[in-house]
């Protein structure tokens, strides 16, 4: 095989002269491109800063501060490949096409994503927050942009969709602060009412637990075939909750048994 030793030199010659054009974009390029990376990283420290300054929700700060990071990424990359003489109208072009292929494939992504958003936005919950929905009673633990991961009574990790979340019925338990539980108790005609009112009331004021303000209650609820149904409602604070609500079932149990007042067969129910 014959090589020509001439067209050799002049494709080197021509290879040296497009690179020696061509280092220069190259090299302020990625210079650019170390700098921008540097700088969108510094900006986005001092901007998550200035929103905790203000305290603005933990969600919310991580939520703007990812897509300006995101956001200040593709401006930085578009930069990028202009330097370096792509052409990047058409280079735009084509990730707008992709941007609304990937859109019509994920439309129940788009949906959580908008779900995630107004959560955010209009706060129905927040982080340690316990709500029921889904069917699900949790502690909310993070508002991530898709869905929202909670936390069960029984240490389960559970995740709802953000989509499903804005749609549906949200109790929160957590956002006044204060909860009552609702109790009855049921106990036999043979029973004076007054001084089985006023059992239950006792157990109520003498429990350190429960609230003094708003006061508890206790009245006839029903009158039954079998029984006079009582029903008994003291408040607690959140935390207190699950426990005034165990120790006002035992202590009522008690004493009703200590004053002589039979209880009826019934169901306890909240």
């Amino acid at each position: 095989m014959y090589i020509n030793s001439d067209q050799i030199s002049n494709y080197a010659s021509k290879f040296v002269d497009v690179l020696l054009d061509y280092s220069p974009k190259f090299i302020s390029a990625f210079v650019i491109l170390f700098i921008g990376l540097y700088a969108i990283r510094l900006i986005n420290r001092i901007i998550r800063k200035i929103m905790v300054k203000r305290n603005l929700d933990p969600t919310l700060t991580k939520f703007l501060a990812d897509i300006l990071l995101w956001a200040l990424r593709i401006l930085l990359f578009v930069t990028f490949i202009s330097k370096l003489g792509i052409e990047t109208s058409s280079f735009v072009a084509i990730l707008g096409a992709m941007g609304l292929a990937v859109g019509l494939s994920l439309q129940g992504s788009l949906s959580n994503f908008a779900g995630g958003m107004l959560i955010i936005v209009f706060k129905p919950f927040k982080v340690g927050d316990t709500i029921e929905a889904q069917g699900v009673i949790a502690t909310v633990v993070e508002i991530q942009i898709f869905v929202t991961k909670m936390l069960t009574a029984n240490n389960q990790t559970v995740f709802v969709p953000n989509g499903s979340l804005s749609n549906g019925t949200i109790i929160n338990y957590s956002m006044q602060g204060e909860r009552r539980a609702d109790l009855t108790f049921a106990v036999s005609y043979d029973s004076d009412i007054k001084k089985a009112k006023e059992v239950l009331l006792e157990v109520l004021t003498k429990n350190p637990n429960v609230l003094k303000n708003p006061a508890p209650e206790v009245f006839v609820k029903n009158l039954t075939t079998s029984a006079i149904e009582f029903s008994v409602r003291p408040w607690a604070k959140n935390e207190n909750y699950g426990v005034v609500f165990s120790q006002t079932l035992e202590n009522c149990k008690t004493a009703l048994d200590e004053a002589g007042i039979a209880i009826q067969p019934y169901t306890i129910q909240k």
